[in-house]
């Protein structure tokens, strides 16, 4: 009985670690998406390059702040947030301009695939960076232990200034 549990727990484990291993998070996939933009920078169309890196990015934004943080920003205010949450410090605003106007542009223009380099480069050190904490998380967690510390006090009856510390 004792090696039937221990083969149904080795299983679980290796199960466990074959979905959630290592590369596997988006955080891998997102450098390995990257890196497959830049081989293609050379040679690919700079709009469709454009395009794609615009979306990657939007991806590894909602994928390190969430949804509700970025997902309905556009342009200048896209850009914007960018440089706001680059723990970097790329210059979205000034540099990323290519984004927004590089789909519009007409076909064929090889020197704005240079241009692209340096935000490629950009998108892989935001993607590789450590999560940053989103401020609303913050304030869920101390409100949250506002009233664990509010209740605790309340239960055991102490009078204010000799609150318990949660």
């Amino acid at each position: 009985m004792a090696a039937l549990l221990s083969m149904l727990l080795l299983v679980y484990i290796l199960r466990y670690w074959w979905r959630q291993g290592p590369g596997r998070d988006w955080r891998s996939e997102a450098v390995r998406q990257v890196g497959a933009l830049r081989e293609r920078l050379a040679w690919a169309d700079a709009r469709t390059l454009a395009g794609e890196l615009s979306e990657l990015l939007r991806r590894i934004a909602i994928a390190r702040v969430g949804r509700r943080g970025c997902a309905g920003l556009v342009n200048d205010a896209w850009l914007a947030w960018l440089e706001a949450h680059d723990p970097n410090g790329f210059a979205w605003r000034t540099e990323g301009q290519i984004l927004i106007r590089l789909p519009y542009a007409p076909p064929g223009d090889r020197s704005s695939a240079a241009r692209l380099g340096p935000l490629v480069d950009a998108a892989e050190q935001w993607a590789q960076s450590a999560d940053e904490p989103t401020t609303t998380a913050f304030a869920l967690q101390e409100a949250g232990l506002a009233r664990v510390r509010t209740w605790v006090n309340q239960r055991l009856g102490r009078p204010k200034g000799e609150e318990l510390h949660v």
